[in-house]
């Protein structure tokens, strides 16, 4: 702390920062104590540290918060943006940023807010007609020559996007649409330029891929990217949509219809074009190999050629005239090897054939075949009269059967045999015809007679 005289030659005290600060804070400090707030939550960060940091915001104005670790007890309503809350707390300064914060101890919840409901029932409405069906959603090209940016000309997010194009791919041609990313009609500006941008009308050339960007912020900075006139105008593109819009903690509608969500907006540039350093370094790569392969190929090559050079014609013939001959020698091997293995087993197949003529000589075959039918005649001859004679028997048998019960015998014991002019036998009385002829024979002759009549 310096006395330094004023502009009017009189001594006045001047403060460091850092002791303006301190006296602010304990003048908050001492003036507010502890208060109760109500507001609505947004831009809530939690930490691994275990503390929690968030923005209490109502129509008009906001306040930063935070949550100190083990502040909380562990049945307090969890936090989340969008959540009406009443919070207890000290109003203090955190002097690293000179910014005035609350120091939560108590949190009581009030419900979601408005802008978070509008958001969830604007979410299951468009999920409920397909606008987030990961099977729609385009694959970026992978070298795009050209793009075309919907953001501010004059955030920070366009900087930061161009820094990492012009470092990754230089040749690449950028085309900005500026519009609003904030404040009442953004949004439909935002859709006509993805509209524009998609279809172009001549005044440049085609697009490969659009990129829609802003830098982060609360749920009520990014609310012109959660309009539905910005959901239908990435879904109905005609290019594919990259959404980096706000920071890797924040989610917006367009991000769930965007055919790729980058978390920022130098991760979307990262993730749209490849690194011409490290293409570079991939072709002088190919390129070493490729030179490496050629060398080794020559080398061989000329290997070969010293190899043969040195072999004279002469040598080459004689080698190869031995080779010649070897292989006549080992054929004719071959030859007198096989020849011999054949004469021999021709021989044996000519003795196995002699001795199977042997064994069926036709001398003895005939001398056998005689034999067999001067047998046979004598049995023939010994067989016929014994064969006659029980012929003989029985015809002397059937002939006294018939004796006995022949039509004769029936005769003889006082029976007739009626028969019409036919000579059919008449069985019954049907069979007589009035005025016909009959014969009936009896035992000792034959007579005929006159059929009258019948009876009825």
């Amino acid at each position: 702390m310096d006395l330094t005289p004023d502009f009017f030659q009189q001594t006045s005290k001047v403060f460091t920062v850092a002791e303006l600060t301190r006296q602010i804070r304990g003048t908050l400090e001492t003036k507010f104590g502890a208060v109760w707030v109500q507001g609505e939550i947004s831009n809530y960060r939690p930490q691994p540290s275990g503390h929690r940091y968030f923005t209490l915001k109502d129509q008009r104005a906001a306040i930063s918060c935070v949550i100190f670790r083990n502040t909380l007890p562990p049945d307090a309503p969890p936090v989340a943006d969008g959540a009406q809350v009443q919070v207890y707390g000290n109003v203090t300064v955190f002097e690293a940023r000179g910014q005035y914060q609350l120091n939560v101890q108590i949190l009581q919840t009030r419900g979601a807010g408005l802008l978070q409901a509008k958001f969830e029932a604007l979410k299951r409405k468009l999920e409920a007609e397909g606008l987030f069906d990961p099977g729609r959603k385009r694959d970026l090209p992978k070298f795009p020559r050209r793009i075309g940016i919907v953001t501010s000309p004059s955030g920070a997010a366009i900087r930061d996007m161009l820094n990492v194009l012009r470092r990754r791919a230089p040749n690449v041609e950028v085309l900005i649409n500026p519009v609003r990313v904030q404040g009442i009609g953004a949004a439909a500006e935002i859709a006509t330029a993805i509209k524009e941008l998609a279809r172009p009308d001549g005044a440049w050339e085609p697009l490969d891929l659009i990129v829609i960007t802003r830098g982060g912020g609360s749920i009520e900075d990014l609310w012109e990217f959660n309009e539905e006139i910005v959901a239908r105008a990435i879904f109905h593109s005609a290019l594919p949509v990259v959404s980096a819009v706000g920071h890797e903690i924040d989610f917006t509608i367009a991000d769930f219809v965007a055919d790729l969500r980058a978390p920022t907006p130098s991760a979307a540039a990262e993730l749209i074009v490849p690194d011409a350093a490290e293409l570079v370094r991939r072709v002088n790569e190919l390129e070493n190999c490729l030179q490496k392969f050629l060398r080794n190929f020559l080398q061989q090559g000329l290997t070969r050629l010293r190899f043969l050079s040195e072999r004279t014609l002469a040598r080459e013939l004689m080698q190869r005239m031995r080779d010649a001959q070897q292989r006549i020698d080992l054929t004719s091997e071959s030859l007198r090897r096989r020849l011999k293995q054949f004469v021999t087993e021709a021989r044996a197949a000519l003795s196995t054939r002699a001795q199977s003529l042997k064994s069926h000589d036709p001398k003895r075959e005939l001398t056998l075949c005689r034999t067999r039918t001067i047998d046979l005649q004598r049995r023939i001859v010994a067989q016929t009269p014994r064969l006659l004679q029980n012929a003989r028997q029985r015809f002397q048998r059937v002939e006294e059967i018939l004796r006995v019960l022949g039509p004769e015998a029936t005769l003889r014991r006082g029976y007739s045999i009626t028969t019409d002019a036919a000579g059919k036998v008449i069985q019954t009385v049907a069979a007589a015809q009035p005025k016909s002829k009959i014969r009936t024979r009896v035992t000792d002759g034959e007579f005929e007679s006159e059929v009258l009549n019948r009876p009825n």
